[in-house]
């Protein structure tokens, strides 16, 4: 395994919120081993040689060429980067697994959704469940390409619901083997694994319980016929069919009753994953928009010249740089989690199981927030083409197309921001983080006299960190309220939470392109960054509105009299700038920076 840092503070899941990071704490892609680098070029050559070379193949629904690449990814090691050296992977560290994740998914839609699908939720949960056995028998074989994994969960009946599937498991007469029995649905790379992890409820079970299970027709598989989908066309997709199948009672992963557990620890690592695979589509889309841009004229002027196509260039590279900076930070604190246990004794398995487990509030809110970013910035890619962008023949349709679903799988981003709010309140019920210290001293400053005096905000980034600051604030002033109104009953209050999820999702990027920007100004200067300084005041500035919105909605829709109007007088109070940034001269300057490169260059 890399070797990695582990005498830094690093903060526990959810803590972001009511502790100050350092920057120096946080880990960004300019703090690329050179490992990690040549990982990143050879990725890249990959993608462009195997997948984008061939773009019009996958668009026009050629599995045999998507299982073809995957074996040549095998091949090359692609797909054992997280799997430990004794089942035949790399072993490498989180920040290099989702590296490879992030820049290998950014040709097709159709091969990522491959690539996640096999690499995370077909291989982990043998990786982080399954006995020696299962790990020395399946796990080489998937890390090699030899063979392919799919996951079935979803049901007809049973999807955000997962635990509520019909499939069931029997045990044989003998007690040798299980006999499953069900239908699942929507099941990545179906047309051509070889082994599937299911679910299936064995009798009347609380939680259903997970199985290894191979492919064999003769078993009482079948398949449907491939879905015909919006996007991701050459992705695999199909229904699947078991008619008492017989599994050995040895392929039970784990224990009797914990399959929830798996698929909830094998869904949070993929969050994280998916929130990578999104980033270098935006940097293509990106870099693709701005080519086009500037060969384009209308009025005997490149159209990148206009300051509304301006204005779409510097938000969706300013998305982008955010992305990366959050998703990097987050993936390194995982990493250095994992790190710890393993010094303390656990093994690979459990320090990676806990390890990704800490953060899953961080990787609900990634995945949230890069898929909604994919997709505007695809958007605005196909607005960029104009008529050209709504045709097949330019890569931009395909990619809003393909980027549609990153808001549906892994969990549905309604789901994720419910998520995301409830295990926060979870882990402060635990005591995992101090949220009600925080929120009774917010509470005890609105009953208080403001302060009149003026800060100093001379040193750069100095104003931002305090805007972040009390932004914690606004959180921590609506959630507590809004906890200490409905207690057990929050989780009825649906629109409520999700607009607490915005706010959270918005401090935790915002403040991750804070550090970032602050981190590489003290070590490369001011100057070198100007532009992702402007990006990352750009981010908050929106970051700031929207938290507004949010906040608003929820304090008029439970507070009543005096509490509205004191919480509403202290959210104007916490979402004041004393400096109002220039929006327009920073989206000029992150355009034109982008322009003269002719391609995403940060």
């Amino acid at each position: 395994m890399e070797a990695t840092e582990t005498n830094k503070d690093i903060l526990r899941g959810g803590q972001f919120l009511v502790k100050e990071t350092a920057c120096e704490d946080i880990f960004t892609p300019e703090d690329f081993t050179e490992e990690q680098k040549m990982m990143k070029e050879a990725v890249i050559e990959f993608n462009d040689r195997e997948i984008v070379a061939h773009r019009d193949r996958f668009e026009n629904k050629d599995y045999a060429l998507t299982e073809e690449v995957m074996r040549k990814a095998g091949e090359l090691g692609f797909l054992g980067v997280a799997v430990p050296e004794a089942y035949g992977g790399l072993e490498m560290g989180f920040v290099s697994t989702l590296l490879t994740c992030d820049y290998i998914s950014s040709g097709t839609g159709s091969f990522s959704t491959a690539f996640g699908a096999h690499t995370g939720i077909g291989t982990l949960p043998i990786t982080l469940y399954g006995s020696e056995e299962q790990k020395k028998k399946y796990v080489p074989k998937l890390a090699t390409g030899e063979w392919f994994g799919a996951y079935c969960l979803t049901e007809p009946g049973a999807g955000s619901d997962a635990n509520s599937g019909k499939t069931k498991a029997v045990l044989s007469e003998d007690g040798t083997h299980y006999k499953i029995s069900g239908q699942k649905m929507w099941i990545s790379n179906a047309g051509f694994c070889s082994l599937m992890i299911v679910f299936a409820r064995i009798e009347d079970d609380k939680n259903i319980t997970g199985f290894i299970v191979e492919n064999d027709p003769a078993n009482g598989i079948t398949m449907g016929e491939e879905e015909r989908k919006l996007g991701i066309r050459a992705s695999s997709t199909r229904q699947v069919f078991f008619s008492e199948t017989k599994v050995p009672v040895e392929n039970m992963l784990s224990t009797r009753g914990n399959g929830f557990k798996i698929a909830m620890n094998a869904l949070n690592v993929g969050r994280i994953k998916l929130a990578g695979a999104c980033l270098d589509s935006q940097r293509r889309v990106t870099t693709t928009a701005v080519k086009y841009a500037s060969e384009r004229k209308q009025f005997n002027t490149p159209i990148a010249n206009f300051g509304a196509i301006k204005l779409k260039i510097a938000e969706m590279s300013t998305s982008a740089y955010v992305g990366e900076s959050a998703t990097y930070r987050a993936a390194k604190n995982i990493e250095d989690r994992i790190a710890m246990r393993v010094a303390s004794g656990n093994t690979h398995q459990e320090a990676e199981l806990k390890g990704v487990e800490e953060y899953a509030i961080e990787c609900s809110i990634l995945k949230v927030a890069v898929s909604e970013d994919i997709q505007n910035c695809a958007d605005e890619g196909i607005q960029i083409f104009g008529g050209m962008g709504f045709s097949e023949d330019t890569p931009m349709e395909a990619a809003w197309r393909d980027a549609r679903i990153a808001r549906i799988y892994e969990g549905t981003n309604e789901i994720n921001r419910m998520l995301a709010v409830g295990m926060l309140v979870k882990k402060a019920m635990k005591g995992h983080v101090d949220l009600l210290g925080p929120a009774q001293a917010v509470a005890s400053e609105l009953m208080g006299i403001p302060s009149f005096e003026t800060p100093d905000f001379s040193e750069v980034l100095s104003e931002e960190k305090n805007m972040i600051a009390k932004l914690k604030k606004v959180f921590l002033m609506v959630a507590g309220s809004a906890v200490q109104k409905f207690g057990p009953a929050l989780d009825e209050h649906q629109q409520m939470l999700m607009a607490a999820a915005d706010i959270l999702i918005e401090i935790y990027m915002a403040e991750s392109a804070i550090l970032r920007t602050e981190k590489n100004i003290k070590r490369f200067g001011e100057d070198a960054q100007k532009e992702q300084l402007a990006m990352t005041k750009l981010y908050l500035y929106h970051a700031v509105d929207i938290i507004s919105i949010k906040a608003k909605e929820s304090i008029i829709s439970f507070a009543e009299g005096d509490e509205q109007r004191m919480m509403l007088m202290g959210l104007k109070r916490f979402t004041k700038y004393q400096n109002m940034p220039n929006i327009g001269a920073m989206r000029k300057l992150i355009a034109e920076k982008v322009t003269a490169e002719n391609k995403y260059p940060f």
